[in-house]
């Protein structure tokens, strides 16, 4: 197996003698003006809520897994079978043909 990176081992595992830039302490970076992610999320939810938006979250069925497939196959063949099934897709039909649906 080739290496990627031409030291050894050994050099690997130590740690270089230098920096090529010192890090700036935690408190000095905040002071400085950079914002925590916190402050970046209320800034961008004020900045939307002015726009007239509002939030919602919803947790929603994950239609990538087999169970969703399952069911939404099953439901499928349920509604197809239904007494109803000929006038419930006359009524999807028309709104597609006008204009409302898709």
């Amino acid at each position: 197996m080739k290496r990627k990176n031409s030291r050894s081992v050994a050099q690997m595992r130590t740690k270089p003698a230098t920096r090529k830039s010192k890090r700036k302490p935690v408190a000095a970076a905040k002071s400085s003006g950079a914002k925590s992610s916190r402050d970046k999320v209320q800034a961008y939810r004020k900045r939307m809520r002015a726009k007239g938006l509002r939030l919602v979250q919803l947790w929603l069925p994950d239609i990538r897994t087999a169970e969703f497939a399952v069911a939404a196959r099953h439901q499928s063949r349920l509604a197809n079978n239904s007494p109803f099934a000929s006038a419930d897709q006359a009524w999807a039909d028309a709104m597609v043909a006008d204009g409302t649906l898709g």
